[in-house]
């Protein structure tokens, strides 16, 4: 049977996931693009499966991505059910945590659906944050 909107809106954003790994970043000022064209999770009402791709584009202060530990956590979301809406402004969050990047956009573009594209867009960026109440709320 079919989950409510209500029961479904939060799913995904409390599962315990892979750990982001970093690393020293050594030139500052660099721009950092990261493409996985394989993401796939369920969504949350229909438990059918969704598929896109996920563009995370950063600029490093003093810590990077690693990218293996990075594909063993979008790899993760496989079975997880989880609105698009909701899997962009999660994998914000837990990248910002991870490696406190100067700034972050984390782009979702999803498979249609129905005749129906969804792109979905989060940002940070760390010094307009800050009068925000820092990382924590990353959008």
């Amino acid at each position: 049977m079919a989950r409510s909107y209500g029961e479904a809106a939060r799913s995904g954003l409390g599962v315990r996931l892979p750990a982001i790994e970093t690393w020293e970043n050594q030139f500052p000022g660099t721009v950092v693009t990261i493409v996985d064209p394989e993401y796939t999770a369920v969504c949350p009402k229909t438990g059918l499966p969704d598929f896109g791709t996920v563009t995370v584009q950063y600029e490093p202060d003093r810590r990077c991505i690693e990218l293996k530990s990075f594909k063993m956590y979008l790899n993760a979301y496989r079975d997880v059910g989880i609105f698009y809406e909701n899997a962009v402004n999660r994998i914000l969050r837990d990248l910002v945590r991870a490696c406190g990047p100067v700034w972050m956009s984390v782009t979702g573009e999803f498979r249609p659906r129905g005749g129906i594209c969804t792109r979905v867009e989060a940002r940070y960026d760390r010094r307009k944050a800050r009068t925000r109440r820092g990382p924590s709320r990353a959008r």
